[in-house]
């Protein structure tokens, strides 16, 4: 069988080319039909002017799938070998003008990720087989201080979208008490992320510090909202409020990107008011998305005002409960808890300061 010849797709200056543009990428559903490389990089294509708006300028890790995605699939992990990967580095045989930043791991390992400065970029990206891309909350002139803080709303296993929904709202609200204006999306799967646009003079510890205020005092108005770290303490109907998507190297799928998932989703930004009126997410996928676009960004104005997140370190500071828990691929830190789970805690094998003794 000949092979099918690569396709090519304008985008601004740019020609991109496609190659094996007739691959499956997403089977059909009873909701979309199949997608194909180059209907996948087309999309891309049209929307790549609001991913500009969303993430360009960050610092980008990659989620590929370079055979497509198929219900069953998994990521790959350091326990396991899996079908899709994280590209932390720029792949190499990327474009000249292709460009980069910069930055380092929590253990100070410097790397070099996708630094997109044109639409195109993403566009060569899906052409690599990236669906998700993942942006550090910070920009190019100064990736040691976040711009944006993040609040991923994660429901657990019987929690509704109408419940995650709930909880959004009264983040909303919470935040324009204190002055904060915020933009929320989909997560292109149960959840819902809410954003902040900040001024970039707090640390990643910090804007985690902000994340955890504004989740307490969120749980202190809806007992659904936990920011336990440990499944077992969440609840099965919980909403929980990941405040370490904001620590350094933790990400988030961005605005308009594709999530692996059966009917190739996207994680949708919207108004508040169109949240309000949403009862199905996976009705935003890659055949729907670009019409919705064309009515507009909802998030075009984002970037005109930088917020004080003073008023949630307040709440960081007044609100009882103390430190909590880190990611394990993060240094043990000043006040933690142990990292182990509650229901396999020896309390005398823990020093007050959470440290694990010899025994």
């Amino acid at each position: 069988m000949a092979k099918t010849p690569a396709a090519h797709l304008q985008v601004g200056e740019r020609d991109v080319r496609v190659s094996s543009p007739d691959r499956v990428v997403f089977e059909a559903t009873d909701r979309t039909p199949a997608l194909t490389k180059l209907e996948v990089c087309s999309y891309f294509a049209a929307v790549s002017e609001a991913l500009m708006t969303s993430i360009g300028e960050r610092p980008c890790a990659l989620e590929r799938w370079p055979n497509g995605y198929r219900d069953g699939m998994t990521l790959t992990t350091p326990e396991k070998e899996g079908d899709g990967f994280y590209s932390k580095r720029l792949p190499k045989g990327a474009p000249e003008w292709v460009e980069t930043v910069r930055v380092a791991t929590p253990n100070g390992r410097p790397i070099d990720e996708l630094c997109a400065s044109e639409p195109a970029a993403f566009v060569w990206a899906a052409q690599m087989g990236t669906l998700t891309f993942h942006p550090w909350p910070v920009r190019r002139p100064d990736v040691d201080h976040p711009d944006e803080l993040r609040i991923d709303l994660d429901p657990q296993p019987e929690a509704t979208f109408g419940d995650v929904r709930r909880v959004a709202m009264a983040a909303r609200e919470l935040l324009e008490e204190l002055g904060l204006r915020s933009y929320p999306k989909t997560s292109g799967s149960r959840g819902i992320h809410v954003y902040v646009r900040i001024e970039p003079r707090w640390t990643f510890d910090e804007v985690r510090h902000a994340a955890i205020g504004l989740g307490r005092e969120l749980a202190r108005r809806d007992d659904s909202v936990t920011t336990a770290w440990w499944k077992e303490q969440r609840g099965e109907s919980s909403v929980f409020l990941d405040y370490n998507q904001n620590l350094r190297d933790r990400s988030v799928a961005s605005a308009w990107s594709v999530r692996a998932r059966a009917g190739a989703p996207v994680s949708t930004p919207m108004t508040w008011e169109r949240l309000a009126e949403t009862t199905s997410p996976h009705a935003f996928n890659v055949t729907t998305v670009v019409d919705y676009l064309a009515d507009g960004d909802p998030w075009a104005g984002m970037n005109e005002t930088a917020n004080d997140i003073t008023p949630l370190l307040d709440l960081w500071q007044s609100l009882p409960g103390g430190e909590l828990n880190w990611p394990p691929e993060y240094p043990k830190m000043p006040g933690e808890p142990p990292r182990v789970q509650p229901s396999k805690k020896v309390e005398g094998h823990w020093d007050e300061h959470g440290n694990r003794m010899a025994q």
